[in-house]
């Protein structure tokens, strides 16, 4: 990731308004922030939740408070907890999914 033409900025999220975006099960909510060629954002996942789509975007996600499965399409799947972080780079052919049971607060940067 090389971030570009992103000038210093501060986010208070309490001011950033929400979008709902539903799952194959449940839905998650969106507080998102893009600038320059960067989207930052804080993502809650309901319990339940199942991602309707296998995405291909690279992301750096770190784990707030809560657990979830990430699954690549080839069936590996990596258990993430609170105060952990995963990170991988525009994939085409092995996309990735999220599924968590009791919910999580992840932070996005993509």
């Amino acid at each position: 990731m090389k971030i570009q033409e992103v000038p210093f900025t501060t986010i208070n999220w309490d001011e950033i308004p929400q979008t709902i975006h539903t799952g194959e099960t449940g839905f998650a909510t969106w507080q998102t922030v893009e600038t320059g060629n960067i989207r930052v954002r804080i993502v809650e996942y309901s319990p339940g939740y199942l991602a309707d789509h296998w995405c291909p975007r690279g992301h750096v996600i770190h784990v707030l408070k809560g657990e979830m499965v990430s699954e690549l399409k080839d069936g590996s799947i990596s258990v993430m907890k609170a105060g952990m972080t995963y990170m991988m780079s525009d994939n085409e052919v092995n996309p990735h999914r999220t599924l968590t049971e009791q919910g999580i607060t992840l932070f996005i940067v993509d």
